[in-house]
């Protein structure tokens, strides 16, 4: 029997997508273990965070962006990240690999929950009440739905994510409005990150960094009145 022909799966096609659930959620939870992830995320081990990545030289970038994506995949805390690519790798460069981390985080888990892990995240849907909404607003609103939910805090980021695998919002749709809303937000917290970064060398650079970070979060608070204004 197949899905195509309108039948349920077969018993091995949901074995098999229960045992690549567990499989992904034993990834994850390997991968948070090794890192100490839990451990760290808190702005009280702000400073030895900042230690631990600046050990690797060249190769902190490409740990701080697996190690953002794990923390989205995780239901981790991810503003002391934010804050820490701007500390560490300056506004500019922590905005760019806060934003390559926040995108493999968020694709992975909407591929995650559409594919691997459908039936769990389909039982969130019947015991969330803001899953339900987000699902429903996604019928009424399409893709409206996803921007509005990426500017709003309403909704926790790493839940949306895997959420979204459920809805009919296709991938590209998904990956290219995630990748745009999530720039303000990644910026404000990064450049707010660089001022103290700058704070000990320049004071002019400090004022900006946190000026334009000021604007930003002005705009982001103000987005979606004005989708909301645009649409009704």
């Amino acid at each position: 029997m197949s899905e195509e022909t309108g039948k349920p799966p077969s018993k091995k096609r949901e074995a098999a997508r229960a045992a690549g659930a567990g499989l992904v959620l034993l990834t994850i939870a390997v991968m948070v273990w090794i890192t100490g992830l839990v451990d760290y995320l808190s702005l009280d081990n702000f400073a030895k965070l900042r230690g631990w990545i600046e050990g690797f030289g060249a190769l902190a970038p490409i740990v701080f962006v697996a190690m953002y994506a794990v923390a989205v995949l995780a239901f981790l805390p991810a503003t002391p990240l934010t804050l820490l690519a701007g500390l560490v790798f300056g506004a500019v460069w922590g905005a760019l690999w806060t934003w390559i981390g926040a995108m493999i985080g968020a694709t992975l888990a909407f591929l995650v929950g559409r594919y691997a892990t459908r039936g769990l995240v389909e039982s969130w849907r019947e015991e969330n009440e803001r899953v339900r909404r987000l699902d429903e607003g996604v019928e009424r609103h399409g893709w409206r739905m996803l921007l509005i939910t990426r500017l709003v805090p309403a909704f926790p980021f790493s839940l949306q994510n895997y959420a979204y695998g459920l809805t009919k919002i296709p991938l590209g749709t998904y990956v290219l409005l995630t990748g745009v809303c999530i720039v303000p937000g990644a910026a404000v917290y990064t450049f707010a990150g660089g001022s103290l970064a700058a704070a000990r060398e320049n004071l002019t650079r400090t004022l900006l960094y946190l000026g334009i970070a000021a604007v930003l979060f002005v705009l982001i608070s103000l987005a979606p009145r004005w989708i909301g204004k645009k649409n009704g």
